[in-house]
């Protein structure tokens, strides 16, 4: 008889999720209650600090929140009238006047050219972004300081004592020393990781490419059409492209990921079975092919198996072929060829990994099962693999997303060869998503498409990532092993 049911931990685990979400919600609304509370039960100084920041402060001598406060708004007063503004109103159209040179006379006559500088959209696009994003900070702060004033009127109506300006000043050193830390990895993060990936994102919405170089050709807003450009099979389309580098990305990743995988985690018990001499010889023959860099091996090996290269130099030189093994001309050939040598790059590091974890599994279980009259097949299948593929389950897991976008074996190898006239955008057989963005990027100055493939990418790992990683056994249960 079988039963159908939910386990009491999927259940904590979606009231967990449910939890969240219901939390974040009511911070959002907790913050607009203040807000309306403030205004309407604030004294004279919290009202006031609602243009003028850090005044409440300022009134009730707590001179160095005030001054913060108001250092914040002069700056970001400062910064839209005098650079943002002026990026912002061009925002929706990114720029109408475009750079140009006219001629320059002197007494009547021609001497040369002037350069009459007009809009740039590439410029438009990046400050309108960062200005964004500086106004939602400044909005945060805002928010901190009327909660910072309405708080101060309430402790003293309370009859309690402010922090003085020392105590605040010793606090960012002390029990806020966390939040002073953090100050500029959060800046770090938001101006080199945030806003390029947002800048990114926009890209994907406008004509970006090789015809449309600002500030000579201005770029504009052409919506979703990049989008479906992407996915339309037929005529110029990219969406028979589109599906068979995707295709291919996923295969690659898959025997990428579990050929690298089992065959380490079989060199590893090969060589921790007992009888083995040399263990340490052949650990240290494997591990030098870690030591030596993937962009000189790689090269190298590309080379090797190449028309004029020494594979099939010999090959010919010694009668066994008349002519040369198309290893990078053929695609199914390239495709099976960049295999075989992920395998060779990649079982080292499982092999190391493997090593560590078999030498965990306790003896004893392998011992019953020798008693109860298991074969060793029979001991891998119920004793090591499930021990392995709980433990190493998000490895897999960030091995196999690592592998959707391995630029280094496949551009390094063949820079994603064959060509064919069957794909657009100058992409290859074995190209991945990712090689054929840089191509589209670097080769083709294609960024609109080279955006929108890279969101792409992110879709597919993100969905890929969230499934598996939901599934996981040492996600789904992570005290369920013994």
């Amino acid at each position: 008889m079988f039963s159908c049911c939910v386990s009491p931990h999927d259940n904590l685990e979606e009231t967990m999720k449910e939890n969240r979400i219901a939390g974040f919600f009511k911070e959002v609304g907790n913050a607009f209650g203040l807000i309306g509370t403030a205004f309407s039960k604030g004294d004279w100084k919290t009202k006031l600090s609602f243009i003028i920041m850090g005044f409440g402060s300022l009134m009730r001598k707590q001179f160095a929140r005030g001054i913060a406060f108001l250092a914040v708004e002069i700056l970001y007063i400062w910064y839209i009238v005098s650079f943002g503004a002026g990026y912002i109103k061009d925002f929706g159209t990114l720029g109408v006047v475009a750079t140009r040179e006219e001629p320059a006379y002197f007494n009547g006559m021609e001497i040369g050219k002037t350069t009459i500088l007009g809009d740039n959209s590439f410029l438009i696009l990046l400050f309108s972004v960062m200005t964004i994003f500086i106004t939602v900070l400044f909005i945060i702060i805002w928010y901190i300081n009327i909660k910072n004033n309405y708080e101060s009127q309430l402790k003293l109506e309370a009859g309690k004592k402010l922090p003085t300006n020392k105590q605040d000043l010793s606090s960012l050193l002390d029990h806020n020393f966390d939040k002073t830390l953090l100050i500029i990895p959060v800046l770090g993060v938001f101006i080199f990781v945030v806003i390029p990936i947002v800048f990114m994102i926009l890209v994907a919405f406008t004509n970006y490419d090789a015809n449309h170089q600002p500030p000579t050709n201005l770029f504009s807003w052409v919506g979703f059409e990049n989008f479906k450009n992407l996915l339309s099979i037929g005529g110029a389309g990219f969406g028979s492209t589109f599906f068979t580098v995707l295709g291919w990305t996923l295969v690659w990743a898959f025997f990428a990921t579990f050929l690298n995988y089992f065959g380490g985690m079989a060199v590893a018990i090969l060589i921790n079975k007992k009888g083995i001499k040399f263990k340490k010889l052949w650990r240290t023959i494997l591990v030098m092919t870690i030591a030596v860099p993937q962009f000189v091996s790689l090269l190298y090996i590309g080379k090797m198996f190449a028309k004029d290269g020494l594979i099939n130099g010999y090959l010919m030189k010694w009668g066994v072929i008349d002519s040369a093994i198309p290893f990078w001309t053929d695609p199914t050939l390239a495709k099976i060829m960049i295999i075989v040598i992920n395998v060779w790059v990649g079982i080292p590091y499982v092999m190391l990994i493997a090593t560590g974890l078999l030498m965990n599994i306790p003896e004893d279980l392998y011992e019953s099962a020798r008693i109860d009259g298991a074969n060793p097949w029979q001991m891998f299948i119920k004793i090591t693999l499930p021990y392995m593929l709980f433990v190493t389950g998000p490895y897999l897991l960030t091995s196999f997303t690592g592998n959707l976008n391995n630029f280094n074996v496949i551009y390094l190898l063949n820079t994603g060869s064959p060509l064919s006239t069957e794909l657009t955008g100058g992409a290859g057989r074995t190209d991945l998503l990712i090689t054929w963005l840089y191509k589209l990027t670097v080769n083709d100055t294609n960024y609109r498409m080279a955006a929108v493939i890279g969101i792409m990418v992110f879709v597919v790992t993100a969905v890929i990532s969230l499934v598996v990683y939901n599934i996981l056994p040492s996600v789904k249960d992570e005290e369920g092993f013994q």
